[in-house]
């Protein structure tokens, strides 16, 4: 099992100065800690739990970028991109270029976006959800297109028409990069999951809530004629045993979560001075986890 870390907090001591020198620090330790994951969040204001619009927040691609430039092995991607935020076209080519300058480390992470207030605030517009998730597949497909060298085609879709679906050069990555879809809604997110995902994302509420999301994940998978083994696994863990510093506790749970066949646990720093945190915390625990197998 491996440990990743997902850094949402950007309200640094010495404010916007100190983020660049936080963030090439907490890549540093990542790496040196075993990490094999480093991801942000895709939002322009901060959620309301971690502090609001008030709350310092960083645009996603433009800090994996940053980030790239200061590792050299740790995936890198955004849990998740929000489909509304940028015309499927464009974010293929976003997604292409962070793959490209980080060395084939880039994972397309994508959802359907929910956060209305920065959605009004900004002047984006936030459809319905039905239309987020159609919008949602027609961007995965036009991801899968743009990758595709041998169709530079056009897309007709119902939200989305392209006259040409283009990308030079292309990613590093073979065949393509990994395309993750985050959340656990059973009748559509992981629809998604096993038609389209190389990867899946769950909330870690409780083991048993996951198991029971991986085996609605199965039977989509089954329906779609798609093999479930092939879709990596992974989970953003919300128990406070790493936080508190008891690793112990928290290799534990893990454990059961790894029998279930959850790949990669996620964890969050608890401010944004991440990479002592990451130091204490993640350092240890990657250890632990690489003997879960």
């Amino acid at each position: 099992m491996r440990l990743g870390v997902h850094i949402n907090k950007f309200d640094h001591p010495q404010g916007s100065a100190g983020l660049g020198p936080e963030l090439a620090a907490a890549g540093a330790a990542a790496e040196a800690a075993g990490v094999s994951w480093l991801s942000v969040m895709d939002h322009y204001f901060q959620m309301e739990h971690n502090g609001g619009a008030e709350a310092a927040m960083l645009e996603c691609y433009t800090t994996l970028g940053y980030l790239a430039a200061h590792t050299s092995s740790v995936r890198l991607g955004v849990l998740v991109t929000g489909t509304t935020y940028r015309h499927p076209g464009l974010l293929a080519k976003i997604a292409t270029t962070l793959d490209i300058l980080s060395g084939g480390r880039a994972t397309l992470g994508i959802g359907a976006a929910w956060y209305e207030r920065e959605h009004q605030g900004l002047g984006v517009p936030f459809p319905p959800l039905a239309e987020r998730f159609e919008r949602l597949e027609e961007t995965l497909r036009i991801c899968l297109q743009m990758w595709d060298q041998d169709n530079n085609g056009p897309f007709e879709g119902k939200h989305y028409q392209l006259a040409e679906t283009r990308c030079t050069p292309p990613p590093v990555s073979a065949p393509r990069p990994e395309i993750m879809i985050g959340g656990g809604g059973e009748k559509k997110t992981l629809r998604l999951v096993a038609q389209y995902g190389d990867a899946c994302n769950l909330f870690g509420s409780s083991q048993a809530e996951v198991a029971h999301k991986l085996d609605v994940l199965r039977r989509h998978c089954d329906e779609a004629g798609r093999d479930y083994s092939r879709i990596r696994k992974t989970m953003i863990y919300v128990g406070a045993s790493i936080r508190d510093g008891d690793i112990d506790a928290f290799v534990d749970d893990m454990a059961g979560y790894a029998k279930l066949g959850i790949e990669t646990a996620i964890v969050a720093p608890e401010d944004a001075v991440a990479a002592t945190w990451i130091e204490s915390r993640c350092a240890p625990a990657a250890r632990r986890l690489a003997e879960l197998g």
